[in-house]
């Protein structure tokens, strides 16, 4: 409460044009540690506004007028409300308290973290034990035995424990890790990410190229591997000036290259603000709404991570060649391809608990910067993009097409993205496990798993079919473009065969 210059201001009157409000309502606002809170004056309905500080991306103070002066209120979640104050220095203190109360310097100031819900232990322990990829990887058949502990020096964003082929030894994990931005080597055998080399223009490493023939040979049905640099082409080639780049086809005999075309963090960003500019238009035409979607680029971006997941897919189940993907740190456009992939490959992922699985594995536990891209903390605005929301968009476009394919609607979509970037559990705060750790979130929190699992009577699709979930052969239509691409989707019985591999621990 220290923040709080002012906890409460009567007689404000607050706009909500999005939601299609067309008079503004008045009302009491309210401050409190966590929350902002319009309470309406009207006897009968007494309607409340909660917005969480965490959820607030912006504040704007324009110009006042002979009403009074005005403060804009907008949330990670799109809702925009505009506050209007009958005095200027109520408005200029509630500006104040919410540019500090929205932006949190520690991870202990965060919703989660702040309170302390009356629940006992035993509870806390079986939020977190819902959904763990250890158990994903029991479902797939791979080993529960860890072998021996490896040099904690390896990556810092890698999960403790992870797969990689048996014909990997220490010396090669090592010398690969070196090679790989961050860290980042490669992990597991059909689709195996990492982060770009450091190759520059004539760097190599012998034990980095050792490591891409073992993940090779833990395929024995195919004599090449795929490497995806899902960046574009040309931005690959810019890092190489940096001392990084991508694999030379000369030094990896046994690759094919595969450029998918994903933009940075920077581009999507843009991307997207573009789109809520767009809709920030009083009255937009059809033909302007249209035309400021198309110079947006977003439906053009949407498309080249789908592209990206379904090559992937088709290389495992038509080709049955196992694919290494990698954009520059792996853990944005990496993510998103490889779980596109899953996806697409994998029926259990197109499940609710399959979902939550695939996230924790792919996104959580593999260093995906959820804090960062989704501005939990007050910290550089670069590095925020909506990196899971493109995800979370090409799932509802899948879902759009095959209706009857995905367990999920579109409100578990919805309240998945919100929770991103909300607090309210610990689950994505954080930019790594290690992280995580050292906060101590499973002591102090709880998962954001069994939130959504408790509420999934509201998030059940009925027109699913498991059954339907399993077909093969599927034309998916993507309008943007005219573009028909010709995917098939795979269960895990016909799978492509994969040779053991060794589970070891990192020792993080």
């Amino acid at each position: 409460m220290e923040h709080i210059r002012t906890p409460k201001v009567e007689q404000v009157r607050l706009l909500q044009r999005r939601a299609g409000q067309r008079k503004p309502l008045l009302g009491t606002l309210y401050l409190s540690a966590t929350h902002t809170i319009f309470v309406e004056n009207h006897p009968e309905t007494r309607r409340e506004t909660w917005v969480l500080h965490s959820m607030v991306s912006g504040l704007e103070r324009p110009p006042g007028g002979p009403t009074g002066s005005q403060l804009v209120l907008r949330c990670k979640d799109f809702r925009v409300f505009h506050l209007l104050f009958p005095l200027e220095r109520d408005c200029v203190e509630v500006h104040a308290s919410l540019t500090r109360l929205s932006r949190p310097e520690s991870y202990s100031e965060l919703y989660c973290l702040s309170i302390n819900p009356n629940t006992n232990q035993e509870e806390r322990e079986k939020s977190w034990s819902l959904v763990l990829p250890s158990q994903d990887y029991q479902r797939m058949g791979l080993p529960t035995t860890c072998g021996s502990p490896r040099q904690p020096t390896m990556c810092d964003s890698y999960p403790a424990q992870l797969f990689v082929s048996r014909w990997a030894s220490p010396a090669v994990l090592m010398g690969s890790s070196r090679f790989r931005s961050r860290g980042r080597f490669l992990f597991s055998a059909a689709v195996c990410r990492c982060s770009q080399p450091l190759s520059g223009f004539s760097g190599r490493s012998e034990e980095d190229e050792q490591m891409v023939t073992a993940v090779m040979k833990a395929n024995p049905g195919s004599d090449f591997i795929y490497v995806v640099d899902t960046r574009p082409r040309l931005n690959a080639m810019a890092n190489r000036a940096a001392g990084k780049g991508y694999e030379s086809e000369d030094h990896y005999g046994n690759i094919k290259l595969h450029f998918s075309g994903i933009d940075n963090i920077h581009v999507m960003r843009s991307s997207q603000q573009r789109i809520l500019d767009v809709g920030e238009q009083r009255t937009p035409s059809m033909s302007d709404f249209l035309l400021g979607l198309e110079n947006s680029g977003w439906l053009k971006h949407i498309k080249a991570v789908l592209d990206a997941g379904v090559f992937i897919a088709k290389a495992i189940a038509d080709e049955g060649v196992s694919v290494v993907v990698h954009c520059s740190d792996g853990w944005d456009r990496t993510a998103q391809a490889c779980s596109v992939a899953s996806v697409l490959l994998e029926p259990y992922y197109r499940t609710m608990k399959g979902l939550m699985v695939l996230i924790e594995k792919d996104w959580v536990s593999f260093g995906h910067k959820f804090s960062h891209r989704y501005g939990h903390l007050d910290g550089d605005p670069r590095e925020v993009s909506p990196v899971l929301d493109q995800f979370l968009e090409v799932l509802w476009q899948l879902a759009q097409q095959f209706p009857c394919a995905f367990q999920f609607n579109e409100r578990f979509l919805l309240d998945l993205r919100t929770l991103a970037y909300s607090c309210q559990d610990g689950t994505f705060l954080g930019n790594s496990e290690k992280e995580r750790r050292s906060l101590r979130l499973q002591e102090r929190s709880f998962s954001v798993w069994s939130r959504l699992w408790r509420d999934r009577e509201k998030y059940w699709n009925p027109l699913y079919r498991a059954e339907q979930s399993q077909t093969q052969g599927l034309h998916l239509y993507i309008t943007y473009r005219s573009s028909c691409i010709d995917l098939t989707v795979v269960t895990r019985a016909s799978a492509i065969h994969i040779d053991p591999h060794v589970l070891i621990s990192l020792g993080l």
